[in-house]
C-alpha cells in the first residue's frame, strides 16, 4: 500500500488543539490496525525549540535520540505510545539552515536559490524521508502555527504540492479552527472559522475535513454553515468539545465517525476499532477511589504547558491508582518574597520541584525542599530540584555555608553542583547540554530499585550541570544515599533519604516516558506515598512495583 499522508493545519489562534487532534487522528488509525507516525513543523527560525524559555513556546519535549523538540511530539508518543526521533520536529531554521549549507558549498551553482522550488523541496524531502524510515501506513504532519502567519506560508505551499505529487487518494487535509460561544448570548459563531477556510483557500488548499474546537459540541445549525461555507460534505464536520481528560478526544471524535470517514476517503479498508484498553485508561481517571493534593514549587507557574510531561505523567499515575492528583501551582518567588508563606506547604500531601534554569526563584524552591525535608512531606524533585536537594542538604546538614551550584553562584565557596566538564569550553548554547536517554545504574535495596524493579534503567536527560563527585562522601556521610548513578559511577543519577517518608530526586526526567498505561515508576511511588502518608500509615515493606501495575495492597488494606 502506498504511503498515506494527512496534514493537519489551524485557523483563527494558536493553541487551538491541533496537536491533540492530530494524535486522536493517529489512535482512530492504530486501534484499527494501522500504523502511523506523527511530524510536527514549527514555522519559527529556531533550529529547534532547546534555546526557547518555557513561557514561549511551553516546555521542551525530549526525544529518546536527544532531540530538542516541540510539545507535541511528546503528545503523539503519549497517544500513540511510540518512541519518536528527532527529525520528527521539522523547524524553519533547519530547514534554512540546510539549504544554506548546500549553496555555500556550491550545491546549486549557476542558479538563483528560492523559496520555490528549493525550500519547498527541502520541506518535502523531509516528510518523505521520515515516511520512509519509519514504513508507517499513515503519516501525520501537523503544521504548526495558524494560517494566514507569514513564517508558514512555505510549508503550506510544500504540502499544497504534496497533493499534486502524492494524489488525491493518498493525501488529506484537516483543518481545526476555534468557533466561540457568545458570553451574552450563547450563541456559536462560524465566522472566524470561515475567514480560516477562506485564507487557506487563497494559498491552494481546500480542507477534506473541519475540526471545529468548540467548548461544547456544536449544534446542527452550525455544522450546516461549516459545510456550506467550507466546501464539504456535513459528515466531513467534526467538532473537538472540551472534555474533562485530554485523552477521551479520539473517544469523542470516533463516535462522531471521524475515523471511519478519513479511512473511506484515504481508501483504507474499514475495520472495526477495538478501544477497549484506552477506555480502561479513561474510565479509571474519570471514576477515582482517593485524592492527592500536590504543591508544584517553580518558576513558570503562569504557564501550565511549562510543564505539561510532568502533569501528563501525574494523570497517568493517577490513573493506575485511581486517584484523582489535584496540582497547585506555586511560584517559587512567593516564599523569597514572604518566607512565612512556606507554612502553606501544609496543606499538601506532597512537594514537587521540578526543573528549571537560571537564578529567579532558587532560595524559594530551596526553601520548599528544606520543608518538606523538615516535616517528613513527601518529596519529588526533577532535574534542577535534584540539583537544588544536593544544595539545600550540603548547606543545612553537611554544614557547609555558601554551598551552591555554580549555575547560579560561580564564586561559591562549596560548588556541591558544578557544570559537567565537556561543558566547560563549549562556545553554543543551542543541542549541546547533556540530551536523550542513557543508562542507568541503580543500588538494590534502595527507594527507587523498589520501584523500577531493576538495577539497570534507561531515562531521557537535559542538562548542563550536575552533582560535583567531589562533595559526594561528603553528602553520603551525613546519610545522603545517591541510589543511581551513570553505568561509570561517575553521574550521580538520583538520590534519597531513607530516614524519610518519601524524599526523592533524580536527574532524569521520568516523564518524557510515562504513557497511559505504562506510569512512570518514579512519579506513580511519589503519588503513592502521598496517598499513604495521608492515610497516616507508613508500609515500608510494600512491594512497589503492585502499585506501578495499579493493584495497591495498601490502598486495599485502606478500602477494608
Amino acid at each position: 500500500m502506498r504511503t498515506k499522508y494527512i496534514f493537519v493545519t489551524g485557523g483563527v489562534l494558536s493553541s487551538v488543539g491541533k496537536g491533540i487532534v492530530t494524535s486522536s487522528i493517529g489512535k482512530m488509525l492504530q486501534v484499527r490496525g494501522y500504523t502511523v507516525t506523527a511530524i510536527k513543523i514549527d514555522p519559527y527560525v529556531n533550529v529547534d525549540s532547546g534555546t526557547m524559555n518555557p513561557y514561549m513556546h511551553g516546555e521542551v519535549f525530549v526525544t529518546e535520540d536527544g532531540g530538542e523538540t516541540d510539545l507535541d511530539l511528546g503528545w503523539y508518543e503519549r497517544f500513540l505510545d511510540m518512541d519518536l526521533p528527532k527529525e520528527n520536529n521539522i523547524t524553519t531554521g533547519q530547514v534554512y539552515l540546510t539549504v544554506i549549507e548546500r549553496e555555500r558549498r556550491g550545491d546549486y551553482l549557476g542558479k538563483c536559490v528560492q523559496i520555490i522550488p528549493h525550500i519547498t523541496d527541502e520541506i518535502k524531502a523531509r516528510i518523505r524521508r521520515v515516511a520512509e524510515k519509519s514504513k508507517a501506513d499513515v503519516v501525520l504532519v501537523e503544521v504548526g502555527g495558524t494560517v494566514g502567519d507569514i513564517e508558514g506560508l512555505p510549508f503550506l505551499e510544500a504540502i499544497r504540492q504534496m497533493r499534486l505529487e502524492e494524489g488525491y487518494e493518498n493525501t488529506l487535509y484537516v483543518h481545526v479552527a476555534l468557533v466561540p460561544i457568545l458570553d451574552v448570548t450563547g450563541e456559536m459563531k462560524t465566522k472566524p472559522l470561515q475567514h480560516s477556510v477562506n485564507e487557506l483557500r487563497r494559498i491552494g488548499i481546500q480542507p477534506d475535513i473541519i475540526v471545529a474546537r468548540c467548548s461544547k459540541m456544536i449544534n446542527e445549525e452550525a455544522r450546516a454553515k461549516i459545510a456550506l461555507f467550507g466546501t464539504i460534505p456535513r459528515e466531513a464536520v467534526f467538532c473537538s468539545y472540551t472534555v474533562p481528560l485530554v485523552y477521551q478526544v479520539p473517544l469523542i471524535l470516533d463516535e462522531q465517525g471521524m475515523g471511519d470517514y478519513i479511512c473511506r476517503r484515504l481508501g483504507l479498508e474499514a475495520r472495526k476499532p477495538d478501544w477497549s484498553r484506552w477506555q480502561e485508561f479513561v474510565n479509571a481517571y474519570l471514576n477515582p477511589l482517593y485524592e492527592a493534593k500536590i504543591a508544584l514549587v517553580g518558576k513558570y507557574a503562569g504557564l501550565v504547558d511549562s510543564y505539561v510531561s510532568m502533569n501528563e505523567a501525574f494523570k497517568h499515575s493517577g490513573m493506575a491508582l485511581r486517584t484523582k492528583v489535584n496540582i497547585d501551582y506555586i511560584e517559587a518567588e512567593e516564599f523569597e518574597e514572604s518566607p512565612g508563606d512556606i507554612e502553606r506547604l501544609k496543606d499538601y500531601d506532597g512537594i514537587f520541584v521540578p526543573y528549571g534554569f537560571g537564578s529567579r526563584g532558587v532560595e524559594g524552591k530551596i526553601m520548599a525542599i528544606r520543608f518538606a525535608r523538615e516535616n517528613d512531606v513527601p518529596f519529588l524533585g526533577i532535574c534542577f530540584g535534584f540539583q537544588l536537594a544536593v544544595v539545600e542538604f550540603a548547606r543545612d546538614v553537611c554544614g557547609l555555608k555558601g554551598a551552591h551550584t555554580t549555575e547560579v553562584d560561580p564564586e561559591t565557596p562549596h560548588p556541591v553542583v558544578d557544570l559537567m566538564p565537556e561543558q566547560r569550553n563549549l562556545n553554543r548554547k543551542g543541542g549541546t547540554m547533556r540530551l536523550g536517554a542513557h543508562d542507568i545504574i541503580i543500588k538494590e535495596g534502595t527507594v527507587l530499585h523498589r520501584l523500577y524493579g531493576s538495577t539497570a534503567i534507561r531515562e531521557r536527560h537535559r542538562h548542563r550541570w550536575e552533582v560535583n563527585p567531589d562533595y559526594v562522601p561528603i553528602l553520603e556521610a551525613k546519610g545522603l544515599v545517591f541510589s543511581a548513578t551513570s553505568p561509570d559511577g561517575r553521574r550521580m543519577e538520583a538520590l534519597e533519604l531513607p530516614d524519610k517518608f518519601f524524599f526523592v530526586a533524580s536527574q532524569f526526567h521520568a516523564e518524557f516516558k510515562s504513557r497511559p498505561g505504562k506510569p512512570s515508576p518514579l512519579y506513580t511511588g511519589f503519588v503513592k506515598a502521598c496517598l499513604d502518608r495521608k492515610a497516616g500509615k507508613l508500609r515500608p515493606e510494600l512491594d512497589q512495583i503492585s502499585v506501578i501495575r495499579g493493584r495497591s495492597r495498601a490502598r486495599e488494606a485502606l478500602v477494608r
